[in-house]
């Protein structure tokens, strides 16, 4: 078992071509027998190789538009055969079944097929059958074949051949693990797809699946192992985009980039310059504005020390003056669809800094799923893609909100969906001036924030508060009516909450009592 096996007999059958005449070439110069099906015999053929059709080897045409055609005794006997036991080889003699020592196979690409919107017809001719029977036949007698199902593991499978006469145990056994992963992988994206076509959430068997990007330093400490997988999801955002400069992202780099962009996307770049500024996965400032400059200026101004070594994102393409305004601040990455060659120069003179463009934003209403593991399992869920502009908004105090506060109330009530509870949002003209995050206690979380815009206010030379005047958005409720009156101590002039608790009607009196607006949402945002 732990022997270098020669390889005698090779069964090649990818969609993806890359580099298989190299391959292919390279195991005949090794005296390798090669037999291929359809397109992949064709194009080893046409490159001069000697190369049996498997109709040859199992004495069966392909058939049925290709479905059948591996699904044969000759090929799974070939590969799945004990080369030393005594049974395994009588019926091997009896059956005419040749040994098939090495199977290189990649598949028929279905996660390409669903990205495309191709019809559910299209989808299911496109789930591969033989390719994995024949990975996994192959993967579970690694005692004796090599499999494999990527391309870039050829040069290694030939220099091995080349320096042994063979392929070794210790590269059989990797290569059939890589085997297993990739089938599950594979089958994972068919049971997701399926889920969703039927709208059948609660499917009994869930499997989760993503393709190694990247293996990082370290997790979130020194001492964690980490790895950056990508779903296949073309969502824009951190896994799809393009890394113009920069460090490679760390694991918190990336989980900090992908909370920025997405709090982002919720605001419609042809209508306003949305900016967030992000740190440890909540934001320390946001602001929209008529420009990007404008909007980066003011969620500076939110918290400007927790902004040091924090993430920018932004929903439009940046320019000079943002990318000029972006570098005066120590900054570890900056997120956006796009960059002008005149911000891309300017960012370019901070070489650590790294620049990922998306070539667009997210949609914050589309659907998707969240996954997080717990001890002895994952919890699932859809994604928040709740949008306070879909509420039905209602007033519940007698002074009704301005169209200021309810435009500022908006922009408040998305952020608190972006930041952890309990979330207490203070916006003042289109800009945050106090991020209350993480708290235990929601009165904790509104003087938290009162206590930042506080030395903020101080740092930019302005007498008072940031929060005075200001409006400000609970992801969830009050529970008890001092939440309320610890906004109104701070200034606040207007919230917008959810609703729903046993105390509302204590609370909307507290609210009539300071003389404030408040307005419910129906809509919780609990962010762990």
């Amino acid at each position: 078992m732990g022997k270098t096996v020669k390889v005698g007999r090779a069964l090649l059958s990818v969609f993806d071509k890359t580099g298989m005449v190299d391959f292919a070439a390279g195991l005949a110069a090794a005296g390798v027998e090669l037999v291929s099906t359809g397109g992949t015999h064709k194009l080893i053929a046409g490159a001069g190789l000697p190369v049996r059709e498997i109709a040859d080897l199992t004495g069966f045409p392909e058939m049925m538009d290709g479905r059948v055609k591996t699904l044969h005794p000759k090929v799974h006997g070939g590969l799945l055969a004990v080369r030393d036991n005594a049974e395994h080889a009588a019926s091997m003699d009896e059956h005419e079944i040749g040994a098939i020592d090495l199977v290189a196979v990649n598949l028929y690409p279905f996660e390409a097929t669903i990205a495309s919107g191709a019809g559910y017809d299209d989808v299911i001719e496109n789930i591969d059958i033989g390719g994995p029977a024949m990975v996994r036949s192959a993967a579970k007698n690694h005692a004796y074949v090599t499999v494999v199902v990527d391309p870039s593991d050829y040069p290694a499978i030939l220099a091995a051949i080349a320096a042994t006469g063979g392929v070794p145990y210790e590269m059989r056994q990797k290569l059939a693990a890589k085997a297993y992963a990739r089938t599950a992988a594979y089958d994972s994206v068919i049971s997701g797809w399926f889920a969703k076509e039927l709208n059948y959430p609660e499917i009994p068997y869930r499997s989760f699946a993503g393709t190694l990007r990247e293996v990082m330093r370290y997790g979130e400490n020194p001492h964690q192992w980490a790895g950056f997988y990508a779903n296949g999801d073309s969502r824009p955002g951190v896994a799809t985009a393009r890394q113009v400069q920069g460090k490679s992202l760390s694991y918190n780099n990336i989980n900090d980039t992908d909370a920025a962009f997405e709090l982002v996307s919720e605001f419609d770049p042809a209508q306003v310059a949305a900016v967030a500024i992000i740190k440890h996965a909540n934001p320390c400032g946001v602001a929209l504005a008529g420009d990007l400059v404008t909007a980066y200026r003011n969620a500076l101004r939110t918290d400007p020390v927790s902004a040091f070594g924090g993430i920018v994102a932004t929903n439009r393409e940046i320019d000079a003056a943002t990318a000029e305004e972006i570098v005066k601040v120590f900054t570890e990455v900056i997120v956006a669809p796009s960059a002008t060659p005149e911000a891309e120069a300017i960012i370019a003179a901070k070489k650590n800094l790294r620049l990922l463009l998306t070539g667009g934003i997210a949609d914050p209403k589309a659907e998707g799923l969240n996954v997080k593991s717990v001890a002895g399992g994952l919890l699932v869920q859809t994604r928040d893609n709740g949008n306070v502009d879909d509420c039905e908004l209602k007033v519940v105090t007698q002074k009704q909100p301005t169209a200021t506060e309810l435009a500022d109330m908006r922009l408040a009530a998305k952020v608190a969906k972006h930041v952890k509870s309990n979330a207490i949002i203070y916006v003042k003209g289109g800009a945050t001036v106090g991020i209350g995050a993480g708290q235990m206690s929601r009165v904790d979380s509104a003087r938290v924030a009162h206590r930042k815009s506080i030395d903020a206010a101080e740092a930019a030379g302005v007498e008072g508060a940031l929060t005075q005047g200001s409006v400000v958005a609970s992801d969830a409720f009050f529970p008890f009516a001092d939440g309320l009156e610890a906004l109104v101590a701070a200034g606040a002039t207007a919230v917008i909450q959810p609703g729903g608790s046993m105390r509302d009607a204590e609370v909307i009196a507290a609210a009539d009592a300071a003389g404030i607006a408040m307005v419910f949402t129906g809509m919780r945002h609990f962010r762990h």
